[in-house]
């Protein structure tokens, strides 16, 4: 499972509104659509990775940063101009908001098949929904000599106490 991804599912599944009792919403309450909840995270994936703020990102559009802040979390529906619009600030295609969607039927708190998380990789998904975890992760994909990023993995090895 590609860093991306991970952090996509982490980034959703904080995002997710959900009833824990499983039951459906009464018409009108404010709980988000799974897809809306898909595209909010891959906006805030993008705006964290391109190191924007949510009121810099508000400026550019328009918005103010609470606006922003209820699109990244699935709870305001992002309009297909205003979606244009993000992916010319943000540089991506529209369709980058789409990948790794969840099929239509299920719900956001629906296990989508192939995505099931190993209970031992949980750790590392939450992780990598930190500020501090797509730092990290930027930095070292930007490292292109190979032994040094094998001494860094087995710094970080040492310093947690973990053996090689």
């Amino acid at each position: 499972m590609s860093l991306e991804l991970l952090a996509v599912r982490v980034m959703v599944d904080q995002i997710a509104i959900e009833d824990e009792s499983g039951e459906e919403a009464p018409k009108g309450s404010r709980r988000a659509n799974p897809m809306d909840v898909h595209v909010g995270s891959r906006v805030r994936l993008r705006r964290m990775l391109l190191g924007m703020s949510q009121e810099k990102l508000g400026e550019h559009l328009g918005l103010t940063f609470q606006q922003v802040q209820k699109y990244e979390k699935g709870v305001n529906r992002i309009g297909a101009s205003r979606l244009f619009d993000l992916a010319k600030v943000l540089g991506v295609p529209v369709q980058f908001f789409y990948d790794e969607a969840p099929s239509g039927a299920q719900s956001a708190g629906a296990a989508t098949p192939g995505f099931a998380e190993q209970p031992d990789e949980s750790y590392v998904v939450d992780f990598l929904g930190t500020r501090e975890g797509l730092e990290l992760n930027k930095a070292f994909a930007r490292i292109s000599d190979p032994k040094v990023r094998r001494s860094i993995v087995d710094l970080v090895r040492a310093l947690a106490g973990e053996e090689s």
